[in-house]
């Protein structure tokens, strides 16, 4: 099934994708700091989101770790 429609899924991707984000931000600054505007502006939102919140993003990421390997 698609990642879309299965809600677990889809909060796997995301927390993935706010914690690569947030990552490649700490070790190449310029490449998210050039595409605040635009259509790749997500990927920088991304990286504030995990830079803000990052204990409350590690503990999702601790928490849908558990899940999907006890399920």
């Amino acid at each position: 099934m698609s990642a879309i429609f299965n809600f677990q899924s889809l909060l796997v991707i995301l927390v993935l994708l706010v914690c690569s984000c947030t990552f490649l931000r700490g070790h190449f600054p310029q490449m998210m700091d050039n595409r605040k505007d635009g259509p790749f502006s997500i990927f920088w939102k991304f990286a504030r989101i995990g830079e803000r919140l990052s204990p409350y993003v590690a503990l999702s990421c601790f928490m849908l770790a558990g899940f999907v390997l006890w399920s």
